[in-house]
């Protein structure tokens, strides 16, 4: 077991170092994608809990196009629901290059395979949707257990979106990103180091008016004391941001797994999260591994928790289940497995009833993180006092 652990982030092993994260706003191209494949989702679940989906999204200028696997007894209209994600992300005006009533939707969506419905469905439990490995990860950096970077750049991302809806800023525009580095010392977070920030504009708005807007309205009531005169800014670095969204880049389903998860801070599994129904166990093995990891860390049985499981297509049992405290634990990782066996659900049928999965949940989730915010289920502490009793 020693050499194995050799694999982790080296981050967990440094004592001063810069690590940086970043996050995008909703109207990214990726992230629009994201949405729509979790909004054809969340249309299937409200009227068929048990539905299959697996659909994806691509995006360029003037088009989305919809594909992947469907199996429901409901009727979904993928141009509204489609349209209905842009128009509320705010493309309603083709002087954007993007246009929620006139751009092309075109579907290529079909039922799902016959053999990956008989190895998920038809067994005595229901079995893993595919094979793979997921990572959780907690740590007590922030109130809500997520690393400070990952956790810096989302906040900074919705209120760029959030004054913008708000009509607080004019002359913004949906698409945006940001990214947080922050400086550790001993190990912990000491102070944000450089903030990189690029929103998109309209012509009408000079750079100098849009950096005092950022630095008014977005930086300085999120990052407050964590900033100092050291910090280092770039507010669209590479100078005017008027071309953007799909227009700008071509966008597509699950591109920005790491900005979904942990930043970089802690390993993911590869596997994308939207348009997933949960019986895919990239997105639910993922949310059931972030449950485990933060109620350790909340319980007080670690400062750090990594917990990898994998699975195999149509079996119930995970394959393996790993416990990394980074020699934070209260006990060894190996009783901590023991723990965690006991204590909670691993097999796909169980994670979705523990979780109650099966709901319209999931375009909440498509933007500023599927993890730290406490209206998702996998996010509950509800197990911190069982586990203290161990």
């Amino acid at each position: 077991m020693g050499c194995s652990r050799q694999v982790f982030c080296i981050v967990h092993m440094s004592k001063n170092f810069l690590f940086t994260s970043e996050s995008v706003t909703e109207g990214h191209p990726d992230k629009m994608c994201d949405q729509i494949s979790d909004a054809i989702l969340d249309t299937v679940l409200a009227h068929d809990p048990h539905g299959r989906v697996a659909v994806e999204c691509a995006t360029k200028t003037g088009l989305i196009f919809l594909f992947g696997e469907l199996s429901t007894s409901s009727y979904v209209d993928f141009q509204s629901v489609s349209r209905g994600v842009i128009e509320r992300i705010g493309y309603t005006n083709s002087e954007m290059g993007f246009d929620a009533h006139g751009c092309s939707v075109m579907s290529a969506v079909e039922e799902q395979s016959p053999e990956i419905a008989h190895a998920v469905l038809e067994q005595k439990e229901l079995g893993a949707g595919d094979q793979g490995m997921m990572f959780g990860f907690a740590c007590r950096e922030t109130e809500e257990f997520m690393p400070l970077p990952i956790a810096l750049a989302h906040e900074l991302s919705a209120r760029l979106a959030k004054i913008r809806h708000e009509g607080l800023a004019h002359g913004l525009r949906p698409d945006g990103k940001t990214q947080v580095t922050v400086e550790y010392v001993d190990g912990k977070p000491k102070r944000v180091h450089t903030v990189v920030i690029s929103a998109q504009h309209d012509p009408n708005i000079s750079q100098k008016t849009l950096q005092e807007i950022i630095h008014e309205l977005v930086i300085n009531p999120i990052l407050k004391n964590w900033i100092d005169e050291k910090t280092i800014f770039h507010i669209n670095p590479s100078g005017s941001f008027i071309v953007g969204g799909p227009q700008g880049d071509a966008g597509l389903t699950g591109r920005k797994i790491i900005v979904d998860t942990y930043g970089g801070y802690a390993p993911h599994g590869g596997g994308a999260f939207s348009g997933k129904d949960p019986s895919k166990v990239d997105r639910s093995g993922a949310y059931i591994a972030r449950y485990i990891a933060k109620n350790i860390v909340s319980a007080g049985l670690a400062d750090k928790c990594q917990i990898e499981i994998s699975y195999a297509i149509g079996m119930a049992e995970p394959i393996s289940l790993l416990v990394e405290t980074f020699g934070t634990g209260k006990f060894s990782d190996e009783v901590l497995e023991t723990i965690v066996r006991k204590t909670f659900p691993l097999k796909p049928g169980d994670i979705i009833a523990e979780l109650d999965l099966k709901k319209p949940i999931y375009q909440n989730t498509a933007c500023y993180g599927h993890f730290g915010r406490p209206e998702f289920s996998w996010e509950a502490l509800d197990k911190k006092h069982e586990l203290q009793g161990f």
